[in-house]
């Protein structure tokens, strides 16, 4: 079992102890999903794809909670992003701009980009790379503003 696993397995038993629904609601809903992956691919996934499954639940959160706020649910909009905060919690730290502005230029360096035809190579490196570590909607701007500059 992998360390992430471990860790949201233990947190479901403090949070039964607890009686912190919320939180316990968020990390069954976060398990149910790492094991529907598991049976799907009939694998057991490694830390770094279960970091995926946690970065896409946090996004749907986040994207729902949207949405709630367009149709006048705050209180549905607060419900979603508090779950995001409790999934948010198992991300590794996440990097600065200037330490992905950093990564970056040394992935552009590593596959010898060109210029923005390169995006998907620079991309492809980047997301491996910075797994978890950093917003990759926001590093797609950055790898532009990177590649426009050579």
């Amino acid at each position: 079992m992998t360390q992430i696993k471990a860790q949201i397995l233990d947190d479901i038993k403090t949070a039964m102890k607890a009686r912190e629904q919320a939180k316990l609601v968020t990390l069954r809903m976060l398990s149910a999903a790492i094991k529907q992956k598991e049976v799907d691919e009939r694998v057991e996934l490694d830390d770094a794809a279960v970091l995926a499954i946690i970065e896409k639940q946090i996004k749907q959160r986040k994207e729902a909670a949207v949405q709630f706020e367009q149709g006048g649910r705050s209180d549905s909009a607060q419900s979603e992003l508090a779950e995001a905060a409790v999934l948010a919690a198992y991300l590794p730290q996440q990097l600065s701009e200037d330490e992905v502005m950093a990564e970056l230029r040394q992935v552009v360096v590593e596959v010898s980009a060109a210029g923005p035809q390169d995006m998907g190579k620079v991309m492809g490196a980047a997301k491996t790379r910075l797994a978890g570590r950093a917003d990759m909607s926001k590093v797609s701007g950055w790898v532009k503003q990177v590649l426009n500059s050579l």
